[in-house]
């Protein structure tokens, strides 16, 4: 075996490699406070009360909606592909995050002048029952390859998506549809943000219940035989992807793919031990989607190209990857 190519060389480019992500990361969080329309320095935080202002009205949201809807996307993600045995599903595979925006748009015709928390449950119910009409699907149908699972999510996403389409056009709400599915951050401001704070909920019931999804991953006869209530735990986790994909669906819209590469990227590293990737899936999740952030703030400056553009480019591009990739495998 060729020494680069053995499981200790790797085991300790990997320990450098991780270290290096979290500082290129923590990089990142920094550009994100600094870069924007407004000039704001270290410098100028201390002596400019307009750019102190802008920084904590404007800034700080805007980075920690980032972080948390990083971590939402990423973690249902995670959680989906255990709960499916599937590394192509993710909310926007499984159509989940197409009903959360129907259960948007039946609140700006029903109740439009509803609170934000009433829209977060709205949208939450939807990408709950959603959710299990894509697995009660799957469940009635033989899938003979793996590439199956996210077409049945993605048709059932666009029959969704295209249902949306038809009621916001409608009633004349083409442009609130077109607004949640860009996916941006610029409109991200203190008072709006703070339902995001509810994804750290989420995640921590996500570690806690790490080894019962692990189990989960291995199948319905494995998981019961090794002591796990299979039914309860795949209830646990379509509710915790259903309530992350509703309140970031109505905080800043559409994120597609995340949910998708940030797990995979994570697994060909680690392998599939749950517990012990889901603080790097938050990390890498984060860094995907502020660097993606990022440049949308600059490369049109002073205009913005939502972070979901940048994102649905790098996606697919990774989407197509893998499925090559796993075709190379099953070939082999």
């Amino acid at each position: 075996m060729h020494p680069a190519s053995s499981p200790k060389a790797f085991s300790m480019s990997r320990r450098i490699l991780l270290p290096l992500v979290a500082v290129a990361v923590a990089a990142l969080i920094v550009a994100s406070l600094l870069v924007g329309g407004y000039d704001i320095t270290v410098s100028n935080l201390f002596t400019d009360p307009a750019a102190r202002n802008m920084f904590v009205i404007s800034r700080v949201p805007r980075t920690l909606a980032l972080i948390f809807a990083a971590v939402a996307m990423s973690f249902s993600g995670v959680i989906m592909q255990m709960i499916t045995q599937n590394k192509f599903v993710e909310p926007t595979t499984a159509g989940t995050s197409q009903w959360a925006g129907l259960g948007v748009l039946t609140c700006l015709i029903l109740a439009p002048a509803a609170p934000p928390l009433v829209k977060m449950v709205v949208a939450s119910g939807f990408a709950f029952a959603g959710t299990m009409v894509f697995l009660g699907v799957l469940r009635r149908i033989t899938v003979r390859s793996s590439i199956i699972v996210p077409l049945v999510g993605i048709m059932l996403g666009a029959v969704v998506g295209a249902v949306t389409t038809f009621l916001a056009g409608t009633f004349d709400l083409l442009q609130s549809m077109s607004a949640w599915r860009s996916g941006g951050f610029s409109g991200i401001v203190r008072g709006f943000y703070e339902p995001l704070w509810a994804v750290l909920v989420i995640a921590v019931l996500a570690v806690v219940m790490a080894d019962r999804f692990t189990a989960a991953g291995l199948g319905k006869d494995l998981a019961t035989n090794i002591g796990i209530r299979y039914e309860r735990v795949v209830f646990a986790g379509v509710t915790m992807v259903a309530l992350a994909t509703g309140i970031t669906s109505v905080v800043v819209g559409f994120i597609p793919f995340l949910g998708l590469v940030v797990p995979n990227l994570v697994s060909m590293l680690l392998g599939d031990d749950l517990r012990k990737n889901l603080p790097w899936v938050a990390v890498i999740g984060t860094g995907l989607l502020l660097a993606c952030d990022l440049v949308g703030r600059t490369v049109v400056a002073p205009m913005e190209i939502p972070a979901s553009v940048i994102l649905g480019a790098v996606g697919a591009v990774v989407f197509i990857a893998l499925v090559l990739r796993q075709r190379r495998h099953v070939s082999a």
